[in-house]
């Protein structure tokens, strides 16, 4: 596609089970693993969708990790 030509394709948002975000075009399947949600439509609304609501890039898992090793340890202040 020409970078000058205007994208007209419909996206979803997609969301997996890390939390993690992607855009995916609404005529296609949806690949295992992640589901819908937020809004479909244009490709910079759902990019903008993205960007309000995936804060934290770290994936679930390393983030519950991340939250168990601090109650387990010493406080350092």
């Amino acid at each position: 596609m020409d970078h000058e030509e205007e994208d007209l394709r419909v996206y979803n948002v997609l969301v997996n089970d890390e939390e993690q975000y992607s855009l995916w075009w609404k005529d296609k399947a949806i690949p295992p693993g992640w589901k819908a949600v937020g809004p479909e439509g244009k490709k910079e609304d759902c990019l903008r969708y993205i960007e309000e609501v995936w804060t934290d890039m770290r994936p679930l898992s390393l983030r519950k990790k991340m939250a168990e090793q601090a109650k387990h340890s010493p406080d350092l202040h």
